[in-house]
């Protein structure tokens, strides 16, 4: 297998010639959240957040709630309250340093979906937060969209993956538990892998709804 870094990316051009291109792929974006981008993000739990730090270091996180735990709050802005994650802030921190982002909004079922790019902070501002409280939980901080482009992106891909059809998913016979793949990644192997796996559940239940920097 040849090494990524010796690869040479190509060039524009190349890419012009190597690909058809659709005018109207690029005629469907608009500027601000329409009518149904609204009907979208209302009925969506679901979420991939992509941010850039420092140094090009790219990041994807998922972010998921009851559906409408996106919040529209004019034609050019949403937001969402962070509750509970891993702590480990990566989006957060690549915001303090580059505040360019491209959200991909699923509904499950749909095979198409809704991309948002555009440009974010986390914020405290009592407002923002007043308006994205979820399950009666009012979170600490907030991601503050402001919308610059907005588009729904086509079925393809899911429909390769079949990604809805369960009777098309892959059995997970075999595969490790995500308990045994954590501890593994991390080094740890003193600790009973049935107990790493009724940690890991017993911190989800608890943690589910807790805003973000809460303890349980």
């Amino acid at each position: 297998m040849s090494d990524a870094a010796s690869v040479g990316a190509p060039r524009r051009a190349d890419l012009d010639a190597l690909y058809r291109t659709f005018p109207s792929a690029f005629d469907k974006d608009i500027d601000h959240l329409d009518d149904h981008c609204r009907a979208f993000i209302a009925r969506s739990p679901f979420l991939v957040l992509a941010t850039v730090g420092e140094g090009g270091a790219c990041d994807a996180s998922p972010k998921g709630g009851p559906p409408g735990f996106v919040q529209v709050l004019d034609d050019h802005h949403l937001a969402w309250g962070d509750l509970s994650g891993n702590n480990r802030l990566d989006s957060f921190r690549n915001l303090g340093t580059h505040d360019g982002v491209g959200l991909l909004f699923l509904i499950p079922g749909l095979d198409e979906t809704l991309r948002v790019n555009g440009r974010a902070v986390v914020t405290d501002e009592p407002a923002v937060l007043d308006a994205c409280v979820t399950e009666g939980r009012r979170a600490k901080t907030a991601v503050h969209v402001r919308v610059e482009q907005a588009f729904v992106h086509c079925a393809k891909a899911f429909r390769r993956s079949a990604l809805w059809e369960p009777d098309r998913w892959p059995p997970l016979d075999g595969l490790p538990s995500a308990a045994c793949m954590l501890m593994d990644h991390a080094g740890v192997h003193d600790v009973p892998e049935q107990a790493a796996v009724d940690s890991l559940e017993e911190n989800y239940r608890e943690t589910m709804w807790v805003p973000g920097g809460d303890l349980a």
